[in-house]
């Protein structure tokens, strides 16, 4: 529901400098915070929330002097020391007067009611720790932890949090890289499991469209404002995650990338999903940034090995001759990250009829060369059987079409050969 104008602390009061003011009342229609174009769950005050989002457009994501002066004195109190001149702002351990001259800068043009509109306006909405839909799991970030979530779509994003994986790579992927990322989208789709990526071109683009494929769940993490299509020619992608699944970010409507926002968007898919798995990456790619994130956040890292040949592949080898663990497929990784008795299933070759013979037969059957025929003493001889043993093996053998007679003598079945099977220069 989008945001009235007397849901602030008073008409015409969302401005950032009267944020301290009074909290809106609850909705009595909506219940706590829906009225205040939140969405169900919402049980942060109005007046915390108004702060946060404000935050969003002041507080570079994944600052963690930011984090702590949050932590330490909370967002409305933040916000009031940011905008007052009594000296209060320089009193924060770390702030310097360039950082603070910096925030004020970017304070003067902040209006989050207008943000929490427009986000509103797309059927979206911005949750804030403490909110019930909240994903507990990023509070493991500590002072990196983001400041609030700007989202679009109908599902509950904490629920969704809490089984979800994380399947990310290289852009320019090789087309073995794209065919591993869909494989791993719509494996875990079908699996039960939230695919999560950060929508870009490549692994991210074709591990979301194989779980949307699967009719699966899907998230992506955004490095800009969750309205902003980027990449642009991801923009009907994007759409669709919106509608059938989540499209989340730190940044607030309308705000647009930058080089170190992606890097920092990463250590929110790191911390959201229960693990991470990598296809193809060359030796300084994000991935590894998003990997070694979870690595120190305890979540499992995965890699899905590619040719020792390619560079594209370098980063993830590097990655699996640490602390990853190999998979090569959705089962694998469901193993891995999933539940008591979420096992993959036992892998092995083709069974050979000879596979089922019992080790005496088999040794009968071993003892027969390769063209021409023996007689049943010279067989137990080299089978080391008595010679009454070899003969019953060597029937039992003839029942089963793995040797025939040849006068007095037994021969292996000659086997039948496809033009596709036979070896160049004879058998």
């Amino acid at each position: 529901m989008k945001p009235r104008a007397d849901d602030g602390p008073g008409r015409g009061q969302d401005r950032v400098g009267d944020v301290q003011g009074q909290s809106p009342e609850p909705d009595p229609e909506h219940g706590p915070g829906e009225g205040n174009g939140t969405g169900p769950g919402a049980v942060v005050s109005g007046q915390e929330r108004l702060a946060r989002a404000a935050l969003t457009r002041v507080i570079e994501p994944g600052d963690e002097c930011g984090g702590r002066w949050l932590r330490e004195c909370g967002a409305v109190e933040l916000i009031r020391r940011i905008t007052a001149g009594d000296g209060t702002a320089e009193q924060l351990t770390g702030m310097t007067p360039k950082r603070l001259a910096g925030y004020r800068l970017r304070v003067e043009s902040v209006d989050p009611g207008r943000d929490l509109s427009a986000v509103a306006a797309l059927g979206g909405r911005f949750i804030c720790p403490g909110d019930l839909e909240w994903p507990s799991q990023l509070d493991d970030l500590a002072d990196a932890r983001p400041t609030g979530l700007w989202v679009r779509g109908p599902r509950d994003l904490r629920l969704w949090a809490l089984r979800s994986v994380a399947v990310v790579g290289a852009r320019a992927c090789t087309p073995y890289g794209s065919h591993m990322a869909a494989g791993l989208g719509s494996g875990l789709a079908e699996l039960g499991w939230v695919v999560v990526s950060g929508a870009a071109f490549g692994v991210d683009g074709a591990a979301h469209r194989g779980a949307l494929a699967a009719g699966g769940a899907t998230m992506a993490v955004l490095a800009c404002g969750v309205d902003v299509p980027y990449p642009r020619g991801h923009a009907e992608l994007i759409g669709r995650i919106a509608q059938q699944g989540l499209v989340i970010g730190e940044l607030p409507p309308s705000d647009h990338p930058t080089r170190s926002r992606f890097i920092l968007r990463n250590r929110v898919i790191a911390a959201l999903t229960r693990g991470t798995v990598v296809v193809e990456a060359e030796h300084r790619s994000g991935s590894l940034v998003t990997a070694r994130c979870a690595q120190r956040l305890g979540r499992f890292t995965m890699g899905v090995p590619g040719p020792a040949t390619s560079g594209l592949s370098a980063g993830v080898h590097e990655l699996l001759r640490g602390e990853g663990v190999l998979v090569t497929d959705a089962a694998e990784v469901a193993e891995l990250v999933g539940d008591i008795g979420e096992l993959a299933p036992a892998r092995r070759g083709p069974v050979h009829p000879r596979d089922l013979l019992d080790e005496v037969s088999a040794r009968v059957l071993d003892a027969l060369p390769y063209r021409g025929a023996l007689s049943g003493r010279d067989v137990a001889r080299s089978a080391g059987t008595g010679t009454d043993e070899a003969l019953g093996r060597l029937y039992e053998l003839h029942s089963l079409g793995f040797v025939e007679r040849d006068g007095d003598g037994w021969r292996l079945t000659p086997r039948p050969t496809c033009n596709g099977d036979a070896r160049r220069g004879g058998t």
